[in-house]
């Protein structure tokens, strides 16, 4: 007896957001990547149509940052050169653009000003044609300034800036939209305030188009679970036509997973937990993995081994397309 399979039908779709621009747009990327686009839940390729595949972006920072030495090792030689550091992101392990975090702007840090931030930029997009990624110190104050001239010094090149937070949203879409760039707008995982400032956001003349959603997820045994279910309302809401929901989401996967006790402890502390090179690439490839299946379509990693696996998971997921 043939079995009858149901099929959801969806009202709309997610909203497409382009980053980069090639020298015909008014920037000098070789080339620019589309993410959204997607009307069914995730590679649910029966239901509808998964426009645009999941990208992965590995994180470049501006200083030599403390993560843990294993994943410091692939980067040996250039981890202190942010430029140099991008070019191998891309060129040797196959990432789909470069997220540049500026944690030397932090003023409890190396207290880097807005100008060295945005000299910074400019070497990274020259050594690389991908698209970029910016994300400032996490201190609102300096974050101001810092993207202000950053979105300034790269005007045009349609870069992906943030974060804009309910508290400090105005001066950098305000720049963004000015500089022709795009915005990432963080809610702390509460769906009413991510669609709240994605209003407010698009209520200061930034399209949807330019809006890209960054939930605050968890990394796996730390409340991906929660964050899953809050991913999850977002892509039905979108495909329910609610358009303040529509937008592509982002993960800071390297920065969450790479958090946990798990992802750093040696085995000799814990010996029942095998070894830490394996340990800490799997503990970033399941949380990815996780997320790719709850809607997302950037994730911002660290571990180049840990991408080579999830871009071989989203290979094996977009077959059915």
């Amino acid at each position: 007896m043939p079995v009858a399979i149901v099929k959801e039908k969806y009202a709309s779709r997610v909203g497409e957001v382009v980053i980069g621009a090639t020298q015909e747009q008014g920037g000098t990327r070789t080339s620019v990547i589309t993410v959204g686009g997607d009307s069914t839940l995730p590679f649910l390729h029966f239901e509808g149509k998964v426009q645009n595949r999941p990208v992965i972006a590995l994180e470049v920072t501006d200083v030599v940052p403390p993560w843990n030495n294993i994943i410091k090792s692939s980067f040996e030689g250039v981890i202190d050169n942010p430029a140099a550091w991008a070019k191998r992101c891309v060129e040797e392990f196959g990432a789909d653009l470069v997220y540049l975090k500026l944690i030397g702007a932090d003023p409890e840090g190396a207290n880097r000003s807005p100008e060295e931030c945005a000299q910074t930029v400019k070497e990274v997009l020259s050594a690389i044609g991908v698209p970029l990624i910016v994300g400032g110190c996490e201190d609102p104050e300096k974050d101001n300034a810092v993207l202000a001239a950053v979105a300034e010094a790269a005007a045009g090149e349609n870069l992906l800036i943030g974060f804009a937070e309910q508290d400090n949203y105005k001066s950098i879409a305000a720049a963004a939209m000015v500089h022709k760039h795009s915005v990432i707008a963080r809610s702390p995982l509460d769906i009413n305030i991510c669609k709240q400032l994605n209003i407010l956001i698009n209520e200061m003349g930034l399209p949807l188009n330019r809006i890209v959603i960054d939930p605050m997820i968890g990394g796996l045994g730390y409340g991906i679970e929660y964050a899953y279910s809050i991913m999850e309302r977002a892509r039905l809401g979108a495909l329910a036509n609610d358009k303040m929901l529509s937008m592509p989401v982002i993960c800071t996967v390297g920065y969450e997973a790479n958090r946990a006790k798990e992802a750093n402890v040696s085995a000799d502390e814990f010996p029942g937990w095998g070894e830490l090179e394996e340990r800490t690439t799997l503990w970033e490839t399941l949380t990815a993995t996780a997320l790719i299946q709850a809607g997302a379509s950037i994730l911002l990693m660290r571990n180049p081994n840990a991408l080579r696996l999830v871009q071989a998971n989203i290979a094996d997921l977009m077959e059915g397309n």
